[in-house]
């Protein structure tokens, strides 16, 4: 087996062991000041390179960072500590806040309602409509059977006048 060779940290000058997957080439040990001190001159680096030195100046700049932000939003948000999250959501209360929802919710199912509909009818309101939540197919199913009665009867009535 090869003896690791040790380095000399270039921030605090005490010998260390690096990384066997960064043998060649690292160059501080892992000690806080010193990673601060390799991170500070590995930038330093990386600006003084010609390509890099108007890299967060300028309109062109300020417009790619922009279009960073808008496709992530919330990337600046705090997030919760490790641990700290609860293990199941808070579920919050739901008021009924008029009468056209109890009416949906107090009328017969959408089962009920178009028992003798093909399951095709069903599927077509929610493609129209957007909607896939039963409740919304129902309240639609009731609007459009309201609405074709209301249409029906004033033909019928129509049908009569001389």
């Amino acid at each position: 087996m090869k003896r690791q060779r040790q380095h000399k940290c270039r921030c605090c000058k005490q010998l260390f062991k690096p990384d066997a997957r960064n043998l060649r080439h690292q160059r501080y040990c892992s000690k806080e000041a010193c990673r601060n001190a390799s991170k500070r001159q590995s930038q330093l680096l990386w600006l003084g390179k010609k390509e890099n030195e108007d890299y967060f100046r300028g309109p062109d700049q300020v417009a790619r960072v922009q279009a960073w932000r808008q496709t992530h939003p919330g990337y600046w948000r705090k997030k919760t500590p490790p641990g700290r999250s609860p293990l199941q959501d808070y579920s919050l209360t739901q008021t009924i806040d008029n009468q056209k929802k109890i009416d949906v919710l107090t009328s017969p199912s959408l089962q009920e309602s178009l028992f003798a509909e093909p399951a095709v009818l069903i599927g077509l309101i929610a493609h129209l409509t957007g909607q896939v939540l039963q409740d919304d197919i129902a309240e639609t199913s009731h609007r459009l059977l309201r609405l074709g009665r209301h249409i029906l009867s004033h033909q019928s009535g129509a049908a009569h006048d001389p």
